[in-house]
């Protein structure tokens, strides 16, 4: 990767004034969450004039209000999806070991093994535990990088989760998974290293008329567009810009708790829903002292919001199992946020959303327009290239194979070369080999009381990964906003930022 991957308000002027000049390019991306930065990425590594256009901000849709879990595809086998169980486990050791290892880390996850589980359920998690140990070692995943699964002791159980029940506690199942750092710093990434490989990735820019118009929604002033191929990864959007599809969003809920109600979580504490088959509740260790109690999975019909929000049925359901397991049980008044996102399912006949399919599909469209739809977050690099594949299949691009199977993002790095870098710890968790320059990008002081985040970080933000006010900086380059409180007190130093 040789060319510049900083994204920022003088170099969105630069490529918009470009594009007036020169408004023919190979493939237009319309979406900036995971999928359209993965294909934006995919497209400019082979060779195409590629531009990415965001009507908000990176990651602004679904794709910051995932579980921050790297998947390796065991949900998928016990509903009998092998090939997308695979597919995930392929791809989740692609960003272990290759492509993002500054951002995906092995988390462990254990079950504890206490009354309320019966032999039958405990018999089913430990069978889907060495389902995913071949799972693992199918997709070419390394033990050194992901543990084989193994039943613990009480003890070890209590090291890694607290605050479970002691009673008639018989020991945990222990498994291990990929989980991202951030969401939405995964997307920001990928479209910085699409930067650095030519794309254009623009912001606050929509597309409309198909494509064939972009409108700066900051100035309001608008171009004309020649794009040979159009590909549509607007996520649960993406049947306003293409109506010939049809969605069935599901939405999927996490609750925000402080670390200390956890007792230090160390683990994704896994918990079987009561009277289920292969359904989880996870809480799970985050950043900044936080830990995210989640997952939902309800039908969200009617217009899509920009910023879904949980239902009070499914605040009660994640408390009430997750205190299936807990000494002393977790109520509303625990709670520091919480968040909502949604999946965009294609639509099918009947049935639930946790049994519709999650393969992606690729559609074209009467007028030729891709799009991609579907999948998780996990598989976004294959989504993306078989977006691409059909995009210079239907255009007839000159384009090269795809490079994305080992093409490390900006950032990347792991092992000596990791250990050689000079900057403090939590910045080398969160920027990976550019944790040194987001040190001398400010001051090291906390952007307010009691944050971890600094003020040096929020420059770095603005200078490097795009961020255009002051959300971008609270909701999605940090995520303190998943906190009201938090987040109230660090608005005046984001607002400060923008001077």
């Amino acid at each position: 990767m040789t060319g510049d991957s900083a994204l920022n308000a003088a170099r969105r002027a630069r490529e918009l004034a470009a594009l007036g000049a020169d408004p023919a390019v190979d493939v237009l991306v319309i979406g900036g969450g995971v999928t359209g930065a993965g294909v934006a990425l995919d497209a400019a590594s082979r060779g195409l004039r590629t531009v990415l256009a965001e009507r908000a901000d990176l990651a602004f849709g679904t794709s910051r209000w995932s579980s921050k879990l790297v998947h390796g595809g065991l949900r998928y086998l016990a509903s009998g999806q092998v090939g997308i169980a695979h597919e995930s486990a392929v791809e989740r050791g692609i960003l272990l070991e290759r492509t993002a290892p500054h951002l995906v880390r092995p988390l462990p996850q254990v079950v504890p093994l206490l009354p309320g589980i019966g032999g039958a359920q405990r018999a089913l998690v430990r069978a889907g535990f060495a389902a995913g140990d071949v799972l693992r070692r199918g997709a070419g995943t390394g033990a050194a990088t992901l543990p084989r699964s193994r039943r613990i002791a009480a003890a070890e159980t209590l090291r890694l989760a607290p605050t479970v029940r002691r009673a008639g506690l018989r020991g945990g199942l222990q498994a291990w998974d990929g989980q991202l750092v951030d969401d939405a710093r995964l997307v920001v990434g990928l479209a910085r290293t699409a930067a650095a490989h030519g794309a254009l990735v623009l912001t606050r820019v929509a597309a409309e008329r198909g494509g064939a118009v972009l409108r700066d929604t900051l100035s309001g002033e608008t171009l004309e567009l020649r794009p040979r191929v159009v590909v549509n990864a607007a996520g649960v959007w993406a049947d306003t810009v293409d109506p010939s599809i049809s969605l069935r969003p599901s939405r999927g809920t996490h609750l925000v708790f402080d670390d200390a109600a956890f007792g230090g979580l160390s683990a994704a504490l896994t918990v079987p829903v009561p009277g289920s088959v292969g359904r989880f509740v996870f809480a799970l260790p985050a950043p900044h002292g936080r830990v995210y109690l989640g997952l939902t999975d309800e039908d969200a019909p009617g217009p899509v919001p920009d910023v879904p929000e949980p239902t009070d049925g499914e605040v009660e359901f994640l408390l009430d199992v997750v205190n299936t397991v807990l000494r002393e049980p977790l109520s509303r008044g625990d709670i520091r946020g919480s968040f909502a996102g949604l999946r965009p399912l294609l639509r099918t006949e009947g049935g639930a959303t946790a049994d519709i399919s999650r393969r992606h599909a690729v559609l074209v469209s009467p007028t030729g327009m891709v799009t991609v739809v579907g999948g998780k977050l996990t598989t976004y690099r294959r989504m993306a290239e078989d977006a691409v594949d059909t995009a210079v299949r239907t255009a007839g691009l000159t384009a090269g194979p795809c490079r994305t199977r080992d093409l490390p993002l900006v950032g990347a790095v792991s092992g000596a070369a990791r250990d050689r870098l000079v900057a403090p710890q939590r910045l080398l968790e969160r920027y990976g080999a550019e944790a040194p320059l987001v040190a001398g990008a400010g001051s090291a002081e906390p952007i307010a009381p009691g944050s971890d985040v600094t003020h040096a970080e929020f420059a770095f933000g603005i200078g490097h990964e795009g961020a255009l006010s002051p959300d971008d900086l609270l909701d999605r380059r940090s995520r303190i906003g998943l906190v009201a409180a938090d987040r109230e007190a660090a608005l005046p130093a984001a607002e400060a930022a923008f001077g």
